[in-house]
């Protein structure tokens, strides 16, 4: 039987009517962990609406849809997991006075993902805050990255730029993403594109020599 988030989601897919709240929203944009550790994800809604409404967590990796991991009512204390995440005891739900708490224990590198939460509404439709990307970091792996800016005396609005990575990774065996971040206004990066090796379009993978360098523009 399809579930109620299940039944919305569908809702929003056909009508197109999911939109960014002004009503939610995730202090922090980039959170950066290494494996093993510890992640705390907060959603902090209004309470303009009244009523008892449902929350939901998605969780979606890079080139991939959204995975529902729960749902929960503002007045339940437990929520309820879903699919893959019913048995996953690394996940658990706090719900505070305006605030929905995910924390993820023993963080894997596959929790790497941008983690949205949202709220259902009397349209039918559901409000989604910014989102959080979560990047899991293997302590012993080292990447040594450099940004090169093309040669410009003065830039000014309206002309180009080109900004060149070159992520160098030590070994053959590595199969490093590269990712674009933007620094907004109000200090928070946020992603603007992702490569890795399964999307060599725009980068170069240079394996002749060690260290293995991947360069992207």
């Amino acid at each position: 039987t399809m579930t109620c988030a299940h039944f919305v989601l569908s809702l929003i897919c056909l009508l197109s009517i999911a939109q960014v709240s002004s009503s939610l929203h995730q202090e922090r944009r980039l959170i950066s962990v290494n494996v093993g550790d510890s992640v705390t994800l907060q959603c902090l809604y209004d309470d303009d609406d009244g009523g008892n409404p449902l929350f939901f967590w998605y969780k979606q990796p890079l080139r991939q849809e959204p995975k529902l991991i729960s749902t929960q009512f503002a007045f339940d204390r437990k929520g309820t997991f879903h699919d893959e995440f019913k048995d996953e005891i690394r996940f658990t739900l706090k719900n505070e006075k305006y605030s929905l708490i995910l924390t993820i224990y023993d963080v894997q590198v596959s929790d790497s993902a941008t983690y949205y939460c949202a709220k259902s509404m009397p349209s039918y439709s559901l409000e989604f805050s910014e989102g959080t990307t979560v990047f899991v970091k293997v302590a012993d792996f080292f990447i040594n990255a450099l940004v090169q800016q093309s040669d410009s005396k003065t830039i000014h609005p309206g002309d180009s730029v080109t900004l060149k990575c070159t992520a160098s990774t030590g070994s053959c065996d590595a199969e490093p993403s590269v990712y674009w971040f933007k620094n907004s206004e109000d200090h928070h990066p946020s992603l603007i594109y992702t490569q890795s090796d399964k999307n060599v379009s725009q980068c170069e993978r240079k394996t002749k020599h060690t260290p293995v360098s991947t360069t992207c523009h």
